[in-house]
């Protein structure tokens, strides 16, 4: 499984949706991603890619593209969509 399926699968089964609408997805715009969504999300993506992200880069996270960037902190790279 790629990065980029990884991350997606993230997002899809946290929040409960479908791949196609996640291009777009920003914090707190949709009801799953609360505060509380938002530490699940963190967590399936911290276990998913064996990381531990700094208390800032989680409080930054507030995009799926914007997740995209700061994972590549971390040395995560999601591969551009096909």
């Amino acid at each position: 499984m790629s990065n980029r399926e990884k991350y997606q699968a993230a997002f899809t089964e946290t929040f409960m949706l479908e791949p196609g609408n996640l291009g777009n997805l920003r914090y707190q715009e949709t009801a799953a991603w609360d505060s509380v969504g938002h530490m699940a999300l963190m967590a399936a993506l911290e276990e998913t890619f064996g990381i531990e992200m700094d208390i800032d880069d989680i409080i930054e996270f507030s995009s799926y593209e914007t997740g995209q960037v700061i994972l590549a902190k971390y040395d995560v790279i999601i591969e551009q969509a096909a």
